[in-house]
């Protein structure tokens, strides 16, 4: 069992945190490096697109290893790499078709392992990893960040595994009219994706 802290000795930890800026800083806050976020919404909202525009985003700070494996390494999401101007030359995102949780396992166990991890989508998963498997991850590699992708049905993520990543997430974001509305342990907000087809979803509500 780990020792328990006293009061002194919780606020004196420290924590690796992102240093956002802008508009990220303002709906993130400068959240942990580590932990589980989810990104959730019903099919053609921009799912893939919201995910990439913050990978972008966050291989400024590490490096990301992006697993498309629902889309693989089609011509449709080449194109959804486009729309997200990320840079050609960019070398900290690293992008592979399905990779078995095995597989997963041992690339974050090897030197030089990614910081950030995302699956997408979890629905490619099933049968898989369970609900236990998400927890399991998460305490496995507890330095990592792992961004889980999911469908949306009835209203919530699809799966039992994106509902207990959506339980154990730190931030949650989901995807509605090429918008992200964003919550968990942060201050929130809404992001778009696009702005002038998001305006014609949600009207003069958008703002950022």
């Amino acid at each position: 069992m780990a020792r328990a802290l006293t009061v002194a000795n919780l606020l004196a930890k420290k924590y690796d945190t992102y240093p956002f800026d802008g508009v990220f800083k303002e709906v993130f806050g400068c959240p942990s490096r580590n932990g589980i976020w989810i990104i959730y919404g019903k099919d053609k909202n921009g799912k893939t697109w919201a995910t990439l525009l913050l990978c972008d985003y966050l291989s400024q700070f590490s490096k990301v290893w992006y697993i498309s494996a629902e889309e693989g390494m089609d011509m449709e999401f080449q194109a959804a790499v486009i729309r997200a101007k990320i840079d050609p030359e960019s070398s900290n995102i690293h992008f592979n078709e399905y990779v078995t949780i095995e597989d997963i396992k041992a690339r974050l166990s090897a030197r030089n392992a990614p910081k950030v991890v995302v699956i997408d989508n979890l629905s490619m998963y099933k049968g898989k990893i369970s609900s236990e498997g998400i927890s399991n991850l998460k305490q496995e590699f507890p330095k990592t960040h792992f961004i889980m992708v999911a469908h949306e049905e009835r209203g919530e993520p699809y799966t039992a595994a994106a509902v207990m990543a959506k339980k154990l997430a730190k931030v949650i974001i989901r995807i509605q009219g090429l918008a992200m509305l964003i919550g968990g342990r942060v201050p929130g907000g809404t992001l778009t994706i696009n702005k002038e087809k998001a305006m014609l979803y949600h009207g003069t509500a958008i703002t950022k």
